[in-house]
């Protein structure tokens, strides 16, 4: 089994697969997603949510630090900035890609661009999460 077809079954049955996170890209240096956006994300008609733009990008950052840490460690987020720039349109499928700025043993932090079909930045997040 690859390691995207693993993670994303690892996901699958928590709020990432609810939220319908798609997988496109897992390394220890950079993790892509997409996400349709159906209109049970949306806040008012046609419009994303931001919660669902900040669970995405949180989800791709809890990734690339698990593909960081050994096996029996685990993590969680304990800190989450966001910048809104643009709506995620309903029908759409935007796109996020998450970087790492510092991967050190007890925390590590991430940010995550989220863009529209046709690149527009629509939130840019920084996270970090804590390795237990």
């Amino acid at each position: 089994m690859d390691i995207i077809t693993s993670l994303q079954e690892r996901i699958a049955p928590f709020f990432p697969g609810t939220l319908g996170v798609r997988l496109t890209s897992a390394t220890t240096e950079r993790v892509t997603a997409e996400l349709l956006v159906r209109d049970e994300l949306c806040t008012v008609p046609g419009i994303c949510h931001g919660g669902a733009l900040m669970a995405l990008a949180d989800t791709l950052g809890a990734v690339g630090t698990v593909l960081n840490i050994p096996g029996d460690a685990g993590t969680t987020t304990i800190e989450s900035k966001t910048n809104f720039f643009g709506p995620g349109v309903a029908g759409t499928t935007i796109t996020a890609e998450c970087l790492p700025l510092h991967r050190g043993r007890r925390t590590q932090t991430w940010q995550t661009s989220i863009r529209s079909p046709e690149g527009k930045l629509l939130a840019q997040v920084t996270q970090t999460q804590m390795v237990f």
